[in-house]
């Protein structure tokens, strides 16, 4: 059974979850996790790097969820 890709984007945007201990391991988790987003649904890979950087350590900051 073959999954559509909207699918995969919102497995691996789950990602965005994983919160590191410093900013920038909140960045490159955050960054990974937007990468391969962003690739799994054809759009440009560096944007969904930059998006996903940005969300995850403007989550992790303001819901103090990351300690």
């Amino acid at each position: 059974m073959r999954f559509p890709r909207i699918f995969l984007a919102v497995a691996t945007c789950a990602g965005l979850v994983a919160c590191g201990d410093t900013t920038g391991e909140q960045a490159i988790l955050g960054g990974g996790a937007g990468a391969v987003g962003a690739a799994v649904v054809s759009a440009d890979p560096i944007f969904g790097a930059v998006i996903g950087a940005a969300g995850n350590v403007l989550y992790c900051k303001t819901q103090n969820t990351c300690r």
